[in-house]
């Protein structure tokens, strides 16, 4: 098979993986151009197992640049969110966007992994992603296998323990668009009461800043806290705003403007038809062109 056709085959598959495992767009981006340029140099005659050998090399640079980013991580400035991975909505054209839709990638699902150990998470994402054997996990990870089932199993238990198990099958299953779109026009109204009214009694709002622009630094929780804070932010700020209906991480989203410029993108936890958490994005470095899908 041509490179080329391997690229076309492949790359939704190991940007899902690297995006799950780093939280990072342009990190992810550059893990899977880096592979594919290992596999230009090196040829594929010797390759048995096209699939196995990509995600190899990929979750190996994931561990690699997860090691190197941890000191970052223990400086980071405030609440630390997952780079927002923004699609056009209704775009099923794009195989890309077809398939990361299908994925477990919601903002709420990347901060479950980021309790993981580095090599949790990635033996969790080989196995329950990927269905990989204990063998292959092992091959990639540098342990044994048994080794790497006792790891599965933990962070398994941990994911249960810090999540109610029906609230990680709704984070798979994905969001009601249709109550985020009401909820756009909520915040188009700058009415805290009619904010109020979507969101569940103990949400909490997250935002990252990174340092570089005013922010919550710790989350917010209750509806009528946060429904006071949003509210009274759009109205006492001079600049226009103008929301967008998205796919956020592969959920319904919206992306927030600010004077013709991305100022945030917001993407929201649905449970029992209300919504659960909030999480904005308003760091600048987060909101680059690089996350956007055309």
């Amino acid at each position: 098979m041509e490179t080329e056709q391997v690229y076309a085959l492949y790359k939704p598959l190991l940007f899902s993986l690297a995006y799950r495992t780093l939280g990072s767009v342009l990190d992810a981006e550059d893990i899977v151009q880096e592979t594919f340029l290992t596999l230009y140099k090196s040829g594929s005659d010797h390759i048995h197992h096209m699939k196995a050998y990509l995600c190899k090399i990929v979750m190996n640079r994931c561990l690699e640049r997860l090691r190197s980013a941890s000191r970052q991580r223990e400086v980071y400035v405030g609440t630390w969110l997952p780079e927002p991975l923004v699609t056009m909505a209704g775009d099923d054209t794009d195989p890309m966007q077809a398939y990361l839709q299908k994925e477990s990638i919601s903002t709420a699902y990347l901060l479950l992994l980021q309790q993981l150990s580095h090599v949790e998470r990635v033996v969790f994402l080989l196995r329950e992603a990927m269905q990989y054997d204990y063998k292959e996990i092992a091959d990639t990870v540098g342990k044994s296998p048994e080794n790497c089932r006792q790891i599965f199993h933990r962070a398994k238990r941990s994911l249960r323990v810090n999540h109610k198990p029906e609230h990680l099958e709704r984070l798979e299953s994905g969001q009601d668009a249709g109550l985020v779109e009401q909820f756009i026009r909520a915040l188009t109204s700058g009415d805290a009461a009619q904010i109020m009214k979507f969101l569940s009694t103990d949400a909490i709002l997250f935002m990252d800043g990174g340092g570089k622009v005013n922010a919550l630094t710790r989350p917010l929780q209750g509806h009528i806290r946060i429904s006071r804070i949003v509210s009274g932010f759009l109205k006492n700020s001079p600049q226009s705003f103008t929301y967008r209906f998205a796919v956020v991480s592969g959920q319904p989203g919206i992306v927030i403007d600010r004077d013709g410029k991305t100022w945030s993108v917001l993407s929201i936890k649905v449970l029992d038809g209300r919504i659960a958490d909030l999480y904005f994005v308003v760091n600048p470095d987060k909101l680059t062109m690089g996350n956007v899908f055309r």
